[in-house]
């Protein structure tokens, strides 16, 4: 199954015998009202998925703001989403899918095999006319997926910093994050030494679906990327890095990810710190 399906592909999923189960995972840093928003207005069917409680682990200076979750926790989620074993399953958010990223991620993480990313997320769904349905419909069928850790690679901080020197490690955070002139959340500003600075908004166009292959490979190779190059990549909190990562894969280039990211380096007084516009 392909990184992204458009919404005229979705349509015609939904309508066949086999629909895909949608997951509505409205989220944003500093705004915790994601199930709110998804009862204004969600596509009909679509299961909202809290990012903090059912695609994270509790938060802690070793893992981070979002680590990973146990993967029997995450597969008891995915059973009460209703996903069914061998089902395909499309994601989106209401923010470019730069939240919906982290879904699509873990779950291809936990063996699941067809899932995509809605190019456009929310917005081309609402811009092509087509129907949302409002309030918070009864529970789904319980699923019964079976899921299972590792099917994706992931990477610890000493990991992120041997990449940095002898790989290719990206940043997907703002570039003033990356510069270190503000740091909203975390411990501390700035970068891991080494790493490239990659705004993940930078892989969209203006209508917020991904740039085409051609275009993504481009900028990625002018980050450094090639065929051979071992490549990572970081943001705040493993959450953008995963749509850094569905970019990489649509450009041709395999990744791996940090789940704790900045927020786990930054909280290691041990762990320097780079700032300014270069990568050490």
């Amino acid at each position: 199954m392909s990184v992204t399906v458009t919404v005229s592909e979705l349509r015609e999923r939904l309508a066949s015998d086999t629909p895909p189960l949608v997951l509505d995972v409205r989220w944003a840093l500093g705004d915790p009202h994601g199930r709110d928003h998804y009862a204004d207005g969600h596509i009909p069917g679509a299961v909202f998925v809290d990012l903090d409680r059912e695609l994270a682990g509790p938060p802690s200076p070793e893992g981070g703001r979002h680590p990973l979750p146990d993967i029997a926790e995450l597969q008891a989620a995915a059973r009460r989403w209703g996903l069914r074993e061998g089902q395909q399953v499309v994601v989106h958010d209401d923010v470019d899918n730069t939240a919906a990223a982290r879904a699509w991620w873990l779950l291809r993480y936990a063996g699941v095999a067809h899932v995509s990313l809605l190019d456009g997320a929310l917005g081309a769904w609402r811009s092509a006319g087509l129907p949302l349905e409002s309030g918070v419909p009864a529970e789904s069928r319980p699923g019964d997926v079976v899921l299972r850790a590792g099917a994706l690679p992931v990477t610890d901080a000493d990991g992120a910093a041997e990449l940095a020197v002898g790989g290719l490690l990206l940043d997907a955070r703002a570039a003033e994050r990356y510069r270190g002139e503000v740091e909203p959340v975390d411990p501390r500003a700035g970068h891991i030494p080494g790493a490239v600075s990659a705004p993940t908004g930078e892989n969209l166009a203006g209508d917020g679906t991904f740039l085409p292959a051609d275009e993504l490979r481009k900028r990625f190779e002018e980050k450094g990327a090639t065929d051979s190059t071992r490549i990572g990549v970081y943001c705040g909190s493993g959450v953008t890095a995963a749509h850094q990562i569905a970019a990489l894969e649509i450009a041709g280039f395999e990744a791996v990810l940090f789940p704790g990211s900045w927020s786990a380096w930054s909280a290691d007084p041990d762990r320097p710190a780079a700032t300014g516009p270069s990568p050490s």
